[in-house]
C-alpha cells in the first residue's frame, strides 16, 4: 500500500497578491488602530503568512486630524527628535502634533509596532495617510 505524502507548499514571491484597505480612524483611539494597520502591512491577515517574505497589503488611513487617545496623554504624552547637533533635541507634545503634522503620529505609532527587520522601510512605503477623509486611492476600492 503507498501513501501519498502531502506537505505544505510555501508561496513564492511572485505569487504575492497584495490588496487594499481603507481605514477611518475617525474617533478610535490610537493603539486600537494602530494595531489594525500594521497588521494589514505586515500581511498576518493572510492565510500565506510567512515570516520571512514581505506579504504585506497597502493601507489607506483618513480622518488622522481626529485620532484620539485615552486619559492624560493629550497632554502628557511627547514625541522627541534629535537632529544630532549639540542643542538639536526638540519635544512636541500630542496636542500640538495633532494641530500641526497628524500624520506623523500615525507613522511614528506604525513605525514602533513594525519589526525592526529589513521589510520596515517596504511596509511603511505602502501605508498612505490622509488629515481628511478625501484621498487620492478612490479606484483602488471600486470594483
Amino acid at each position: 500500500m503507498i501513501q501519498k505524502t502531502t506537505s505544505t507548499r510555501s508561496i513564492k514571491e511572485k505569487e504575492i497578491a497584495r490588496s487594499w484597505h481603507l481605514v477611518d480612524v475617525k474617533d478610535q483611539t490610537l493603539g486600537r488602530a494602530v494595531t489594525q494597520i500594521a497588521k494589514h502591512l505586515i500581511g498576518k491577515s493572510k492565510v500565506t503568512y510567512a515570516p520571512y517574505l514581505d506579504q504585506g497589503d497597502y493601507v489607506v488611513v483618513i480622518n488622522a486630524k481626529n485620532i484620539e487617545v485615552s486619559g492624560k496623554k493629550e497632554l502628557e504624552k511627547t514625541y522627541t527628535y534629535y537632529s544630532g547637533y549639540p542643542g538639536g533635541q526638540r519635544k512636541t507634545t500630542f496636542s500640538r502634533m495633532q494641530s500641526t503634522n497628524p500624520r506623523e503620529i500615525i507613522r511614528h505609532a506604525v513605525t514602533g509596532m513594525l519589526p525592526k527587520n529589513k521589510f520596515r522601510d517596504p511596509r511603511l512605503a505602502r501605508l498612505y495617510i490622509f488629515e481628511a477623509s478625501e484621498h487620492t486611492y478612490v479606484n483602488k476600492f471600486q470594483k
